[in-house]
């Protein structure tokens, strides 16, 4: 039986640049930095608290994911608070915080362009 979903992948154009956003930036950690092949290393990061992590990766041929919505909810209590934390470190958000029956959110962009989606429970 499945279990959980152990990581999402990100697909990035520099490796350095993106783990620089993701662990000064959001406030993930390192799990893994290991080589993987002779183009990429293999990076992945824990979000505090949480099971689910991500990997800093672009498998080959999928270079043309880089840049769009990524398909990746990150979950927080406040979204107003959490909003307000990260455009003070400078990520760089779509919009303010948007509220609709179903919750709130607001969309944010990493490094590369990859956009991604800032809810509450």
């Amino acid at each position: 039986m499945i279990k959980a979903i152990k990581f999402a992948s990100i697909p990035v154009t520099d490796q350095d640049r993106a783990l620089a956003f993701y662990t000064e930036k959001l406030g993930f950690t390192v799990f893994t930095d290991k080589p993987f092949n002779d183009k990429q290393r293999w990076i992945e990061l824990k979000i505090p608290g949480a099971q689910t992590g991500v990997v800093l990766f672009t498998a080959d041929g999928h270079e043309d994911r880089i840049g769009s919505f990524q398909g990746i909810s990150f979950v927080t209590d406040d979204v107003t608070r959490t909003y307000n934390e990260l455009a003070q470190r400078g990520v760089e958000f779509a919009g303010p915080p948007q509220t609709q029956e179903w919750g709130s959110y607001a969309i944010f962009k990493d490094p590369d362009g990859n956009a991604f989606v800032l809810g509450s429970k």
